[in-house]
């Protein structure tokens, strides 16, 4: 017997591991995985490109920038193994999505409830800064994605950088978007024939230590897209 075609996801997941396709990134995030920081000299980096994680029935898509350099390029799983992380998921188990609060390691029993979470930009880039050109080359797996997913409702994207990145996919598929494009900002909320876009701070460290997102505002943000999921 023909052994059973693998899932979509799953498969894309395989695909945007694999991908090589921006030499300055591949060179970044392998450096990284080989040098190591020092707190995590015995551990193996994944040092490829993250693909996303979640439900795959998921209603919710939370678009991220990019991997961390000691985070995700070094676990192999979006938004895990950093302080970023760390703020969302626990914002995510306290609204219902997650059946944990902590993100540790790609195999510590963390499970997403209609919720999935990707990155604009799937390699840890340096200084934290993809060109528009690597992001562009990322896109594809994005739109992707959304195809794939296609009980999302809800995209709550963490900083602006997500934000002109999933507007410039929804762009590209020919959906009709509003005119002029609404400024970022927390809380803002476009909808949107694909769904509804929420605006979120990026739970970054730059934001997190400055009080530029707290825990309440971060908390809202996912108790509004809950309310607009039903």
């Amino acid at each position: 017997m023909a052994a059973p075609a693998p899932d979509p996801l799953v498969a894309l997941g395989r695909e945007i591991a694999d991908c090589r396709a921006c030499p300055r990134l591949v060179t970044w995030r392998e450096d990284v995985a080989r040098e190591k920081r020092a707190a995590f000299r015995e551990e193996d980096y994944w040092g490829r490109p993250v693909p996303g994680f979640g439900d795959p029935h998921a209603r919710l898509l939370i678009v991220g920038l990019a991997p961390a350099a000691h985070g995700a390029n070094r676990t192999g799983r979006v938004f895990t193994g950093d302080r970023s992380g760390d703020w969302l998921y626990a914002a995510l188990h306290r609204s219902g999505y997650a059946n944990s609060p902590h993100s540790v390691r790609a195999d510590d029993g963390l499970a997403l409830t209609d919720a999935y979470v990707v990155a604009a930009v799937r390699c840890a880039p340096p200084a934290n800064r993809p060109t528009p050109a690597e992001r562009d080359r990322c896109l594809p797996f994005l739109a992707r994605e959304l195809d794939l997913l296609d009980r999302v409702e809800v995209v709550v994207v963490l900083g602006g950088f997500a934000y002109e990145a999933l507007w410039k996919v929804l762009g590209d598929r020919g959906d009709a978007l509003p005119r002029p494009r609404p400024k970022f900002g927390h809380g803002v909320e476009v909808d949107t024939p694909r769904a509804t876009i929420l605006g979120c701070y990026h739970p970054s460290q730059q934001n997190t230590f400055t009080g530029r997102l707290t825990e309440p505002m971060l908390d809202a943000v996912f108790a509004r897209a809950r309310a607009l999921t039903g």
